[in-house]
Formats: C-alpha cells, sequence, structure tokens
C-alpha cells in the first residue's frame, strides 16, 4: 500500500483516496545499464511469491509511441517537444495503466519515470524549475532504485554486447563533441550528475550497477522485500517428515 500523493497539482479532474492499495516502484538509470533484466528477474520473483504485478516503461502509451517514433528516427526533435512528448506518454499511462492496476492492488514495476525525462531535459538545457513543474502530474512512487554506472563502464558494456551507440543516447542532437563517441560519453556524463543532484531530492535508493547481474538483483529483491514484506527473503522452513 502507498499514499496517493502528486508532485505537483496531479492529474486534472483525477481523484484519489488518501492510500493506494497496491505499489508503485520505479528501477531507473541509463540504457545498458540492465533494467529491463532486473524488472523481469523482480517480476518473475514476485509473481512466484504470489503477487500480483505488472511493469511498464517509457514510450509505451498507444498516444504518444507512433510520434515519439517517427521524431526520433527523423532527428526531428527539439528538447522542448521532446520534453512535452514525453510527459504526455507518462501521464497517459499514469491514468490509463498505473492507477488503475495500482487500485486493483498491483505492484507495479516501472522502467524508468520522470527521471530519466528530467535528466534528458536538463542536460539539453531546459530550466530545471520547468521541467518539475511540467512533471507535477506525476504520482510519487513508493521507492525509486537508481541503477548507478559511470560512463567509461557504460561504454564497455555497450560495446561488449555488440551495440551501437544509439543518435540520442549520446546527445549528437546538442552537439557536444564531433565524433559519436566522445558525445556519448560527454552526454552521459551530463545525465550520471542530474541522477546524483536529484538522488537526495527525490530519495533515491542508489545501487551499484558495475557489479554482477546476480549481486544486483540480491540487492534488488533485499530492498523490496523490506518494501512489501519481509518474510519473502526469510529461509524456507524444514520438511516435516513423520517417521514410517
Amino acid at each position: 500500500m502507498m499514499d496517493a500523493k502528486f508532485y505537483g497539482a496531479g492529474l486534472a479532474k483525477l481523484e484519489l483516496g488518501s492510500e493506494l492499495p497496491g505499489n508503485l516502484i520505479v528501477i531507473e538509470g541509463a540504457d545498458g545499464v540492465g533494467r529491463s533484466t532486473h524488472i523481469g528477474l523482480l517480476q518473475g520473483w514476485l509473481e512466484g511469491q504470489g503477487f500480483a504485478v505488472s511493469s511498464t516503461g517509457l514510450v509505451r502509451s498507444a498516444l504518444t509511441r507512433r510520434g515519439i517514433q517517427s521524431a526520433k528516427e527523423g532527428h526531428s526533435f527539439d528538447r522542448t517537444t521532446m520534453a512535452l512528448f514525453y510527459a504526455t506518454d507518462l501521464a497517459d499511462r499514469i491514468e490509463h495503466e498505473i492507477i488503475p492496476a495500482l487500485r486493483s492492488g498491483f505492484v507495479v514495476l516501472a522502467d524508468r519515470y520522470i527521471y530519466t525525462t528530467m535528466a534528458r531535459g536538463a542536460a539539453r538545457g531546459l530550466d530545471r524549475e520547468w521541467l518539475g513543474r511540467l512533471y507535477g502530474f506525476a504520482l510519487a512512487p513508493r521507492r525509486v532504485f537508481f541503477l548507478r554506472l559511470d560512463p567509461d563502464e557504460l561504454i564497455r558494456r555497450t560495446l561488449r554486447r555488440g551495440a551501437e551507440l544509439d543518435y540520442w543516447e549520446a546527445g549528437r542532437d546538442i552537439g557536444l563533441a564531433p565524433d559519436l563517441y566522445s558525445s556519448f560519453h560527454q552526454y552521459q556524463t551530463l545525465i550520471l550528475k542530474e541522477f546524483d543532484r536529484m538522488a537526495p531530492l527525490f530519495g533515491f535508493t542508489t545501487i551499484d550497477a558495475s557489479r554482477t547481474v546476480e549481486e544486483v538483483q540480491a540487492d534488488l529483491r533485499r530492498e523490496v522485500a523490506n518494501l512489501l514484506d519481509p518474510s519473502l527473503l526469510a529461509p524456507a522452513p524444514p520438511l516435516d517428515v513423520a517417521d514410517d
């Protein structure tokens, strides 16, 4: 159960009680840090413990998905349009996906939330106070986990898995550097600084993502268990087998 609080005025005409039966848990971090992997592992573990779980993430709203993808493919996003598009995407999902699930008692695992889009906007020079007002409709999560990884390790992971450096994740639209590699490093450094700035403001639980998947997942499960039900991590009792 979580408090039904918004970061600002909330969504117009959407009335909530003081509490919601479910729990909204956010996993934040850069592309390549392992968010999707850990959300999948958490979802399987929680469902195995009897919890109803749903997941959501950026650009999953039918209202905005095609427009965002088209703008990204054509490299035609300016920084303000980008912020407004992502705000619309999230507002639609909060109203029609996240809140209904929370009202039904689900644990909602969000693959990024307002913090990524605010960090991207600030890194592109948008005013932080304006961004805060823009995302004032957002429901405050029960907990935010920030998978922290420095840009050098992020680049190494990206190259090890054979992935190309993404135009937008490299900040190529804002002209940070003449080559893709240097632009990626500088942009991700700016993003990391924004996350580190937001961490105390929004109460992030920061987790060192440079370790193995098993180590990071163990930390996440421990934190989630303490949030939802500490007995989830209790060892299984011995079998009571009667003698023949």
